[in-house]
């Protein structure tokens, strides 16, 4: 196959919050081009959306089934490849599931579903068809990241003993989902966005960057959730103890009331002969801690990095390497995987280092277990279930 693929899109349209991220960094390395697509449950805003991004009207769609039956009637030289999935939590799972009935590969944002029976569902209708999904977890697509990943795994930091990941913004320090907001309205929304706010948002990101770098599993966890906004439905804050399948401990906070900040995601880790750091304000450096000699800054496009880290990587030392390239990084993966598949070719490690759906089950458990815990006054540690 010596092609571009071919992507759809459910949501995305000209008025959603993170359907443009997705068009550029699936278009950053010239893998992908978007064919059709259902752009937003208002027809009119779907086509507009569809003509902004030129394409035919007869590729723009105004439901999702009807996109997802028309395209599989196609001829397989014309058909959408893959679609991706940039909607609310709540209309995750039944385009994903049928997306997969109709043959199409999948790309979601997270947490994958709006309960853990849904994402669980997906799982087995993965392993039925052999599709490929993908989940937006963007931040393990960062080189620095997947540099930290490679040297825990080679156990240069010995055996993992702590964790701690704090992940603080500030932009719902205020009822913002009174002023019309729309990213504020759905994500404070429990018929819109699940059980959890805060943790289901950016708490699961920091639980699978802990998880991802570690190459461990929290097994329980001890949870307090809060509501500092007045009348808000869904958690605004909170923090967890963790305990790692290693024995490792950990310590988890994720805020969305901490005025000022913006997407301040950091992770430490230390093992038994030294530790590391990185902070997403400065994505292009790692740092490595040492019991026996100084401190190493360790920095992205430089001979310093591993082959993981290099594949990962665009642009030479010096030039930064952002939030853009990070979900990039996801796609372009995500594409060479379903294009190795497509031509009988095994994948290889590399191109097989994205989300995928162990992950959203992962991110799913996490959310019910941190709910259980979080708002139990009598209930100190839950256990993930299996």
């Amino acid at each position: 196959m010596n092609r571009k693929l071919r992507m759809g899109m459910v949501g995305g349209g000209s008025d959603a919050f993170i359907g443009a991220v997705h068009r550029l960094a699936a278009f950053m390395d010239n893998q992908i081009e978007l064919v059709c697509g259902c752009f937003s449950v208002d027809p009119e805003i779907s086509k507009a959306s569809g003509k902004s991004y030129f394409l035919p009207e007869n590729r723009v769609y105004t439901t999702y089934q009807e996109m997802f039956e028309q395209e599989a009637r196609l001829p397989e030289g014309e058909r959408m490849d893959f679609v991706t999935i940039v909607t609310p939590n709540f209309v995750h799972f039944a385009p994903a599931m049928m997306a997969l009935e109709n043959g199409f590969h999948v790309v979601i944002d997270k947490p994958i579903t709006f309960t853990l029976d849904e994402a669980l569902t997906l799982q087995s209708k993965l392993q039925e068809t052999g599709l490929t999904l993908a989940l937006t977890h963007t931040y393990s697509g960062y080189p620095a990241v997947k540099e930290a990943k490679e040297r825990v795994a080679r156990g240069e930091l010995g055996e993992i003993k702590r964790i701690y990941v704090e992940y603080p913004q500030g932009w719902l320090a205020s009822k913002l989902e009174d002023t019309g907001n729309k990213q504020a309205s759905w994500r404070t929304d429990p018929k819109r966005s699940g059980k959890a706010g805060c943790m289901g948002d950016i708490g699961t990101h920091a639980h699978h960057l802990a998880e991802y770098i570690s190459g461990l599993k929290v097994t329980e966890l001890c949870a307090e959730l809060n509501v500092f906004v007045p009348g808000r439905l869904l958690d605004d804050d909170g923090a967890a103890l963790l305990r790692f399948d290693n024995g490792a401990r950990g310590v988890l906070m994720a805020t969305q009331i901490a005025a000022g900040e913006e997407n301040a995601l950091k992770i430490r880790m230390y093992g038994d002969k030294g530790g590391l750091e990185w902070n997403q304000h400065e994505p292009n450096t790692l740092w490595m801690k040492w019991a026996d000699r100084p401190t190493e800054m360790v920095r992205v496009g430089t001979g310093q990095m591993g082959a993981v880290s290099q594949h990962n990587t665009r642009t030479p030392g010096g030039h930064p390497e952002g939030y853009l390239e990070a979900f990039a990084n996801i796609y372009r993966n995500f594409s060479l995987t379903v294009r190795a598949k497509m031509n009988n070719e095994q994948p290889t490690a590399a191109m097989l280092d994205f989300p995928g759906i162990e992950d959203g089950v992962r991110g799913m458990r996490f959310i019910d277990t941190v709910v259980e815990a979080g708002y139990s006054d009598t209930v100190k540690w839950v256990k993930f279930e299996e």
